[in-house]
């Protein structure tokens, strides 16, 4: 049986907790507020710790989750692979591209995996839209644009790029199955010390586009993509799980089985650790995407697109 801790009880991490918890592999809590991470602790038959020391020390574990600020994740990753153990980071991997580096270098060096939570890839209508677009069943796909707004969510050590954007870049980047060669990107802020909206705009190759829009101020919650293909569009929305297809056909809304892209994802990691496989987004693959992130940022902050390959 695997034996997971999880750092880190806030927003997020308290799904973690969950799902760890339902599958029976959460052996231990860590968090500076010792009473979250004994709440969620106690729950599941786990051990609490305020510290990542004690915990590393006292516990025979396999792996560690890290679901804590952004700003810490190098640090505190860093640690885990030091102990040799496996460790699972939430996205973004890092606050710089430099300190991802150093962890996937590190987990290379120590044999270890070093997974990294981008969870839309484990969103059943997103692995739909990645079947339709690399057996091409709508012809090739020209443009996909996302929308990814709701109310600040609480965020302080980041802006909506590193924090928000990144799902939608990881994704631009899987479904595309390339490299975006060019960046350009307009951001600002309105309430917080960092930029609280976006639009990024990524060009692949063959004139091919992605269009990225995220905010912290509007109430209403949205989560979606429409792929523009050369013989229809499919909409998917990352929060009911549903695609619909437009074509000259018609409408059609294919059954997909619902599922908790978590509970995927989580189900996957330990997969990869009992095979010793890759795991679906390792550290490599998540710097791709810290790059594009902060070329974005770059960008508008110059007011001038970014050519990656250069």
């Amino acid at each position: 049986m695997t034996s997971i801790g999880l750092v880190g009880v806030g927003g997020w991490g308290k799904n973690h907790a969950r799902v760890l918890g339902e599958l029976g592999i959460l052996r231990a809590v860590c968090d500076i507020d010792v009473a979250k991470a004994e709440l969620h602790a106690k729950r599941f038959g786990a051990h609490t710790y305020d510290s990542l020391e004690a915990m590393l020390s006292s516990e025979q574990l396999d792996a560690v989750h890290v679901c804590t600020p952004t700003t810490t994740h190098a640090s505190i990753a860093r640690r885990v692979l030091e102990a040799g153990l496996h460790v699972f980071v939430e996205k973004p991997l890092a606050a710089t591209t430099a300190e991802g580096e150093m962890l996937a270098t590190l987990a290379q060096e120590k044999k270890r995996l070093l997974a990294v939570g981008f969870i839309e890839r484990f969103n059943p209508a997103v692995s739909y839209l990645k079947d339709l677009v690399s057996q091409k069943k709508m012809g090739e796909l020209l443009l996909a644009e996302f929308h990814r707004e709701s109310r600040w969510g609480g965020i302080k050590d980041v802006g909506i790029v590193k924090d928000t954007s990144v799902h939608d870049i990881d994704t631009a980047r899987w479904i595309f199955a390339e490299e975006p060669t060019q960046v350009f990107a307009r951001t600002g802020r309105v309430m917080g010390q960092f930029e609280d909206f976006a639009v990024i705009m990524l060009g692949f190759s063959r004139h091919r586009s992605a269009i990225l829009t995220a905010n912290w101020v509007t109430p209403k919650k949205e989560r979606t993509l429409e792929a523009v293909f050369t013989e229809g569009v499919a909409t998917v929305n990352f929060i009911t799980q549903e695609v619909r297809i437009d074509s000259e056909r018609g409408t059609e809304i294919p059954r997909l089985q619902s599922q908790e892209p978590l509970l995927v994802e989580i189900k996957s990691f330990v997969s990869c650790i009992q095979k010793n496989s890759r795991p679906l987004v390792d550290g490599w693959d998540a710097i791709k995407t810290s790059k594009v992130a902060e070329a974005a940022r770059y960008s508008s902050e110059r007011g001038l697109p970014v050519y990656l390959e250069l």
